[in-house]
């Protein structure tokens, strides 16, 4: 018994570990239809949720309705159509570039790794429900703890160790083989246990009473933190800091709360977790409610992840504290996975739809104050009236913070990739009246209205930055095509004569919208412009116009890196879109993250000159400090005066490897420290 009792531990173990390395592995074929934006890995979130879900009910309906022989032929049977599903490399069609991003994801994850994705979904209900009737086993639990184990390990794993190291394509092949070694793990137990569970009666057998208030937390609490994963990992990525892999921390606080409450029965301190949950609502109210207070990120980033850790922490150990006997632990597992689905889908599909701002994190507030005063409602009047004034104080927080938001804000739009707010002041004073487009905290461009400076190039884009050089010098004077990606405010369009064609590419549609009614660049510029929408990649892949004299990359400010443009694929592209003498200019202005050494190791692979262009910051006139890295055969360019006196070689470090379609990691070049030209 020891001995199959650690088989089925190590198989519990081995398919959470192989659930969460697949996910950001299939995300990232996602990328050339739907690009970095971390809505991409919220929606994946939705999907993988609801597969863990359809998984649970599987193993509920297979463990409560099937005989102990068909059951293990039945698994078997889940499995091997699992393992023929292996290896499926999916192209996108053109149709997945033009169905609603969330359509899209699911659909082209189902294809990529849904039957696999199912199959391990399945295991730890299933396995338990095994090791229960075969074993009479009190101990379901604590391999759920295993299985998020396995998750947790995969989680840290992933950015530090298998993609700084392995190819997409050797990834892809290592999984397989551990996906194999599960089957014929799981399907050996499967076999074993075909005789050794005992015969039951069909259908559904809850030898417990179970009252309805009780199944319904085991909805609600899962739900609660579900959503709290969600809407904290997008306050941190989209308005606290546009951090790559700062999706990680969340999510492992989020596991390892499961680690500890199901571990043990005294795991779960609750008259201390009932006071640390009441602390901790307090302070991200007073956070929440001091919208324009201005927090470091080193403040923020550890509150937040504390933050979530307490509260979940709570959740899961009330969930922990309900748990049914070990006989009707299937049923317990299928209503944590409906409510963690229900979470995961009101924070990526429903909030983007309803919500105009990320109201979804105090939702999840007001919901944790009022689950605390559901499972404490027997504790006396004293619990009841403190968890009900918390319930309204922090409904009062949500409808402050929403009326500050709207303060200066002239537009505010939601879309599938994030929330757009256009801002109007009257900084800088000379202005007039200036306005910003914003996506979460990142500027996406600015105009002034006044004295003159309607048609200035502003904030990134001024004449001395490095884009600025390219457009003034590239041609000589004779008209020039431009192909800009990332559409911005349409800043750009200011360089623009009248015979010249500027082709902005943006895969967001809202942007388009706001940039051409609340801004003007595109309106007044004498140059033609069009916009494309989709992503870049995809677009140019098919876009047989003429070749353009200046190529702009500009998407590479946000929190999820849009990798596949950053390729030596996507280099090889892009030189087919320019003409001999062409020059690319990729934006790199970022707090967080370097890539001029890869951009440097992209033109030494393809021969080209590249050189980084430094331009300083003019407050007066809303610039910005830039930093731009230019990759061109045009020699002639780089002599002239400006463009030399302002430009130094590109960089490069040895630690970073050339990105390609199959490889490309991060990590290398996040800035850990202060960073300073």
């Amino acid at each position: 018994m020891a001995l199959l009792t650690f088989l089925y531990a190590v198989a519990v173990f081995l398919s959470a570990f192989l659930l969460f390395v697949v996910q950001p592995m299939a995300a990232r074929q996602l990328l050339p239809v739907l690009g970095g934006s971390a809505a991409v890995w919220t929606t994946c979130l939705v999907f993988f949720q609801t597969v863990l879900l359809l998984g649970y009910l599987y193993a509920d309906q297979v463990a409560t309705r099937l005989a102990p022989k068909r059951q293990a032929m039945v698994h078997v049977v889940v499995l091997a159509s699992a393992l023929a599903s292996l290896g499926i490399r999916i192209h996108p069609s053109p149709w997945a570039a033009t169905w609603h991003p969330f359509l899209t994801i699911f659909v082209l994850l189902a294809l990529i790794v849904g039957v696999p994705y199912f199959a391990l979904s399945a295991t730890t209900p299933l396995l338990q429900a095994w090791h229960v009737l075969s074993f009479r086993s009190e101990m379901p639990y604590r391999m759920f703890a295993y299985s998020n184990a396995g998750a947790l390990l995969a989680l840290v794993l992933y950015p530090v160790l298998i993609e700084p190291y392995l190819s997409l394509h050797l990834q892809t092949r290592c999984w397989s083989a551990g996906f194999f070694l599960f089957a014929v793990l799981c399907g050996g137990i499967a076999w074993s246990v075909r005789h050794t569970l005992p015969v039951r009666a069909k259908g559904p057998t809850d030898k417990e009473c179970i009252p309805l208030r009780r199944k319904l937390l085991w909805v609600f609490l899962p739900c609660c933190s579900s959503l709290l994963l969600c809407a904290f990992t997008s306050q941190l990525s989209q308005n606290i800091a546009a951090i790559p892999l700062l999706w990680i921390p969340p999510l492992a606080m989020y596991l390892l709360t499961f680690i500890l409450a199901f571990h043990s029965p005294r795991a779960y301190p609750r008259w201390l977790m009932l006071r640390l949950t009441a602390c901790t609502l307090g302070v991200l109210g007073y956070v929440a409610y001091g919208t324009k207070t201005t927090w470091p990120v080193q403040v923020l980033v550890p509150l937040y992840c504390i933050s979530l850790f307490v509260i979940c922490f709570f959740l899961h150990g009330e969930l922990y504290r309900m748990r049914p006997s070990a006989e009707t632990a299937t049923r317990f597992y299928l209503a944590l996975s409906l409510g963690s689905a229900f979470g995961a889908m009101f924070a990526g599909v429903a909030a983007p739809l309803v919500f105009r701002a990320n109201y979804e994190l105090v939702v999840g507030l007001v919901l944790t104050s009022a689950l605390a005063l559901v499972v404490t409602w027997n504790f006396g009047l004293g619990a009841r009236l403190f968890w009900t004034a918390a319930v309204l104080a922090l409904v009062w927080v949500g409808a402050v913070q929403a009326r500050v938001w709207q303060q200066d804000t002239i537009a505010q739009l939601r879309s599938f990739y994030g929330i757009l707010r256009v801002t109007q002041t009257h900084w800088p004073p000379r202005a007039e009246i200036t306005r910003t487009l914003y996506h979460g905290t990142i500027q996406h461009g600015t105009q002034m209205f006044g004295n003159g400076l309607r048609m200035q190039p502003a904030s990134y884009y001024a004449p001395d930055s490095g884009v600025g050089l390219a457009l003034r010098f590239c041609c000589s004077g004779r008209p020039k095509r431009v192909g800009v990606v990332g559409l911005g405010t349409g800043t750009l369009a200011v360089y623009g004569q009248p015979e010249d064609s500027f082709r902005f590419y943006e895969i967001d549609p809202l942007v388009e919208r706001l940039a051409r009614e609340l801004f003007t660049y595109l309106r007044e510029t004498p140059a033609r412009v069009d916009v494309v929408p989709g992503d870049a990649r995809y677009s140019l892949n098919v876009d047989r116009g003429a070749p353009f004299d200046v190529l702009v990359l500009d998407a590479f400010s946000g929190d999820a890196v849009p990798v596949h443009l950053l390729t030596t694929q996507a280099l090889s592209l892009y030189q087919k879109h320019l003409t001999p003498d062409g020059i690319l200019a990729f934006h790199i202005s970022s707090q967080y993250l370097n890539l001029e050494p890869v951009l440097a190791r992209e033109a030494q692979q393809a021969r080209l000159h590249a050189v980084t262009v430094f331009s300083s910051a003019e407050e007066s006139s809303g610039i910005f400090a830039a930093e731009w890295v230019l990759l061109t055969r045009n020699e002639r360019f780089l002599a002239q005066p400006e463009v030399a006196r302002a430009s130094r070689p590109a960089q490069i470090q040895k630690n970073v490897r050339l990105w390609t379609d199959d490889y490309a990691s991060v990590l290398p070049i996040l800035k850990w420290g202060p960073h300073t030209h």
